[in-house]
């Protein structure tokens, strides 16, 4: 069986000198664009108290969007694909794209998006409909701990290892740093260090999204079903010690590939609760324990049972996630004391929900 989805395919390209000014005045045109439409928002809800819709303020306009780095974004009026050559409004020439992976057999784009990042790549992305071939069906299920040292730890009992990409390039951007904050504001060399800060930076993030994507594709072709925590990463990072392995991990990213891939493949995601004592219920005899440091790697329950704390709590999510999943959506069980030594269940099932990811 197949599935037809929408599916965005990015490659880089080498923009001529003409090509490279037209883009970056429609990159300024496109933050002109979102700073008025704000103004208007701002001046209608404070002056009228007045809500303008999304509609009314971009009208026939392609969507702007206020990011980190220059995009825009070309509906199919703004474009000419022919012959596998991509032509943009404006440009004589078509744009020299590295295809690093053809396109789907006969696909057509609907909507190109083009973007330059903070080191000065130039990226293309196409969207276009894909025709997805669903994986075989397999009775197998697997539940995932996230965690620093493993970045994830599955209820088989097989640890992850965390890349941490970051660390290893921790030496080259610390110097990069160093090396922007001698140079002389609004200088041409610090323009340059800036560069070079943001082509290490893309080095890190180029390297840590091609192992989440192999990691997640893994997991999912792997297991038909597959259960997560709901972590709030957000709060994470406000721990100081913390926050730069857990910046570094990237649970959120791998958590938006799982959703939108077993949409693709006809999987089950089951999300539990954040509040779900995994790591401190005993998986043999169900009691609770009443804390657990982080420094506590291996622990002994009152009833014998010795538990590695990463694959326990990674079966634990999965038995949780089943039995959320075999009750139906929307089922929260009620909370019990853990004093009654018992575990403090409360979990809800979410399904993926389809996505378009920017490869």
């Amino acid at each position: 069986m197949t599935l037809q989805v929408k599916r965005a395919f990015k490659y880089r390209f080498y923009p001529t000198d003409e090509q490279a000014g037209e883009l970056s005045r429609t990159f300024g045109c496109v933050r002109l664009v979102y700073n008025k439409a704000l103004e208007e928002r701002t001046r209608a809800w404070y002056g009228e108290q007045r809500r303008v819709s999304y509609v009314q303020s971009s009208a026939a306009l392609y969507k702007s969007r206020k990011k980190s780095r220059a995009s825009a974004e070309y509906t199919r009026s703004a474009f000419k694909w022919r012959d596998g050559q991509l032509t943009l409004a404006k440009t004589a020439e078509p744009l020299d794209i590295r295809w690093s992976r053809p396109l789907p057999q006969g696909a057509e784009p609907t909507t190109v998006t083009v973007s330059r990042d903070g080191a000065g790549r130039w990226f293309v992305s196409m969207l276009v409909e894909d025709t997805v071939a669903l994986a075989p069906a397999t009775n197998a299920a697997v539940g995932l701990d996230a965690g620093i040292s493993s970045l994830v730890t599955l209820s088989t009992g097989e640890k992850i290892a965390n890349p941490k990409h970051e660390r290893r390039d921790r030496t080259r951007l610390a110097r990069a740093q160093r090396e922007l904050s001698r140079k002389a504001k609004g200088s041409d060399n610090r323009a340059k260090a800036r560069v070079k800060v943001a082509r290490v930076h893309a080095r890190i993030a180029d390297r840590r999204r091609d192992f989440l994507h192999k990691l997640s594709t893994r997991l999912v072709r792997e297991n038909q079903t597959v259960v997560i925590e709901d972590l709030t990463v957000r709060n994470m990072l406000k721990n100081g010690r913390l926050a730069r392995a857990v910046s570094d991990a990237s649970w959120t990213e791998l958590r938006s590939m799982l959703e939108y891939k077993c949409a693709w493949y006809r999987r089950e995601l089951v999300v539990i609760d954040r509040w779900f004592p995994s790591s401190k219920l005993c998986g043999a005899c169900g009691r609770v324990a009443a804390k657990m440091p982080l420094n506590v790697r291996e622990w002994t329950c009152d009833c014998g049972a010795v538990h590695d704390r990463d694959v326990n709590a990674a079966r634990n999510i999965l038995a949780a996630g089943l039995a959320a999943s075999a009750c139906g959506d929307g089922v929260r069980p009620q909370r019990e004391s853990s004093r009654t030594g018992r575990s403090s269940v409360k979990q809800e099932p979410q399904r993926a929900t389809a996505g378009i990811p920017r490869h």
